[in-house]
């Protein structure tokens, strides 16, 4: 669950966010609303956003829930925030390290005394 961790109430519709960010720097947000009980498979159909999508670029995406991976058939919570990312190019320890060896040590800002 997210975390504001909220109990559904019988038979009233889900709010869900499903973020999609299929390209550096854009992110593109759809609020559904879902009945009670609906899956993640059921959040995924009833986009706009993934309908516009080719198949292969919908393959290559990682579905999670919070950043979290989640399977398709998960059972959504009230304001659950599912997002379709796309995977990484490079390890971040591995950016880190080039980064590095490119700017080398950085000095921390100084801060004005108080």
């Amino acid at each position: 669950m997210g975390p504001a961790e909220v109990l559904p109430v019988a038979g009233e519709p889900l709010a869900i966010d499903l973020a999609l960010a299929d390209a550096p720097g854009l992110v593109q947000l759809e609020c559904l609303r879902l009945p009670a009980g609906a899956t993640v498979a059921d959040a995924l159909r009833a986009s706009a956003l993934l309908r516009a999508l080719p198949a292969a670029r919908l393959d290559a995406l990682v579905l999670a829930r919070w950043g979290k991976p989640v399977a398709a058939d998960a059972l959504l919570h009230p304001h659950d925030r599912l997002e379709l990312l796309r995977g990484l190019l490079v390890d971040p320890k591995e950016a880190r390290r080039l980064r590095y060896r490119r700017d080398g040590v950085r000095k921390p800002a100084r801060r004005p005394p108080r």
